[in-house]
């Protein structure tokens, strides 16, 4: 997106199309929508069955789309002479993508003229790939971020635009963290627009020396492994509430651990085992450290405190949670 390797800027609004399917990216379409360019058409993933019943429901992105009469797109695959007939119907100066959820096509990229601009929810090369935010706060970051890049074939390699931080605060859970970068993104995102059309955004390549990876998150992921030290549990925690929730076992039930925090009372127990039973508070060994459980929810039931929790079931110190 460096001006020097692009064309002539246009003394005109530019034409866009958006790609972008979660909530994450909605911010940053709403943004596109009340600035002076013209979304022509959104891309987004296909409507996906929900809830109990398994109702298809559509894409918040799509929602957003409709509700502002703009047309919308969603290719079951994005590899397809269909798919790429569509955008260049839409004739697009700039795609704009905000996790949209594919990997691009050369064929799609080399369609508009100034390129396709991408908003990642980390600060790269830090944390490539699907879930940059939550793998920020388990790995103990203290800052997260956006940055606005040039989009390329390989995942989240391309060319950074812009960068935006912020710091992590000390109970900062992957959906606080969501709230805040999505906002960020789109006020980056204008900004990078800005930069753009004024001659000023300059393109610098990433440190491929430098790069980390955020893999996508599994239903699995959210085991707790009671080994680990309680500081990395505790991360973990946050960093997967609301999804996919970390959880244990209680007896044959999964026990979604909710908010926990660090306790100072002695782990000499081994890991997993309940050292401290009261009628308002329940701590659990690790491996190295304790946590104190602050709310939870078992499978079938509501979230609840644990007081609530304990007037309801006969934990005693010494039992065990986990497999």
């Amino acid at each position: 997106m460096s001006t020097s390797l692009s064309p002539s800027l246009p003394s005109r609004p530019l034409r866009l199309v958006f790609m972008g399917t979660p909530e994450f990216a909605v911010p940053a379409l709403q943004a596109l929508l009340e600035s002076e360019d013209t979304v022509g058409g959104v891309v987004c993933q296909p409507d996906k069955p929900a809830g109990r019943r398994l109702d298809l429901r559509a894409p918040p992105v799509k929602d957003c789309a409709h509700a502002h009469a703009v047309p919308v797109f969603q290719p079951q695959k994005i590899r397809t002479p269909e798919a790429l007939e569509m955008l260049q119907s839409w004739r697009p100066d700039l795609i704009v993508v905000a996790a949209y959820g594919k990997i691009l096509p050369k064929t799609i990229l080399d369609l508009p003229a100034f390129g396709c601009m991408n908003i990642h929810a980390s600060l790269l090369p830090k944390y490539r790939g699907a879930a940059p935010m939550q793998w920020a706060i388990a790995q103990g970051e203290t800052h997260s971020g956006v940055t606005i890049m040039q989009v390329s074939e390989e995942l989240d390699a391309g060319d950074i635009l812009l960068q935006k931080p912020v710091a992590l605060k000390p109970d900062e859970t992957g959906g606080s963290l969501h709230d805040t970068l999505a906002a960020l993104g789109a006020q980056a995102l204008l900004e990078a627009m800005t930069l753009f059309k004024q001659g000023k955004l300059v393109a610098t390549p990433q440190d491929h020396t430098a790069v980390t990876y955020a893999p996508l998150l599994k239903k699995e992921d959210g085991e707790i492994d009671w080994t680990h030290n309680a500081a990395s549990i505790e991360r973990r925690i946050r960093a997967f509430h609301p999804w996919p929730s970390s959880y244990t076992w209680l007896g044959n039930k999964r026990l979604k651990i909710l908010v926990a925090r660090l306790s100072a009372v002695d782990a000499s127990a081994a890991p997993g085992i309940i050292i401290n039973r009261q009628d308002k508070s329940l701590t659990v060994a690790t491996g190295q450290g304790s946590l104190s459980l602050d709310r939870v929810q078992l499978e079938g039931k509501k979230a609840m405190p644990i007081a609530a929790f304990l007037a309801g079931h006969d934990l005693k110190t010494g039992d065990r949670l986990g497999r």
